[in-house]
């Protein structure tokens, strides 16, 4: 495992108001970082820009029982 050294900017859904439990993301070239709001220090998934959009459509599908 590496280490990335990127100033990420992070985002969350406008839907989650200012709640603190949800997914924030963010994009750094062709990568983008996702962690969880409510524990951020505790880490985060890095993937490349192709494989989130991927994800995004299949939630939007309904393929993940969320």
């Amino acid at each position: 495992m590496g280490t990335i050294s990127f100033r990420w900017t992070w985002r969350k859904s406008s839907r989650s108001a200012q709640g603190a439990n949800c997914v924030e993301a963010a994009r750094a070239g062709t990568l983008c970082a996702v962690r969880d709001s409510k524990s951020p220090e505790s880490g985060i998934l890095v993937v490349g820009i192709p494989v989130w959009h991927d994800l995004l459509r299949q939630v939007k599908a309904g393929v993940y029982d969320l």
